[in-house]
């Protein structure tokens, strides 16, 4: 089974409830159990835009899914909490978004999924995610 980290952030709606369905959607896959999640911790929107605040937790989980089938789960979690994607605002407002940032030690490009997650360097609040969730490995 593979380590994987999955970024979940909501804006809209009832943030909370959204990232718990998250959890629970995540945790409910196939092959997969839900190992940790980190702290939940609020942030300004990306870019400076003028949206509401993002509600933003990480979570760990154990799978045997492919990266491209977990992607496929993710979008399809994404569907049922209300999502709508507008491919020409990438940075819409959202009701869930679930990005995979690590999966395991593989690096991977090809389209629409590239891991480790390219955004991972310029966000400091998935660092800190991710750090409170390897602590342990040390």
């Amino acid at each position: 089974m593979d380590d994987v980290f999955v970024a979940l952030g909501s804006n809209l709606g009832d943030r909370h409830a959204h990232l718990a369905f998250g959890r629970a959607s995540l945790a409910a896959l196939p092959d997969t159990c839900l190992i940790s999640a980190s702290r939940i911790e609020e942030t300004e929107p990306l870019g400076g835009l003028s949206q509401p605040a993002y509600l933003n937790q990480m979570v760990r989980l154990r799978t045997r899914l492919d990266p491209r089938t977990l992607l496929r789960y993710c979008q399809q979690i994404e569907r049922t909490a209300g999502r709508v994607r507008d491919l020409n605002n990438r940075w819409e407002s959202r009701t869930l978004d679930l990005d995979i940032v690590r999966f395991a030690d593989l690096a991977l490009q090809e389209p629409g999924l590239t891991l480790p997650h390219p955004g991972l360097p310029d966000r400091d609040f998935w660092q800190r995610e991710l750090a409170e969730l390897t602590h342990h490995d040390d």
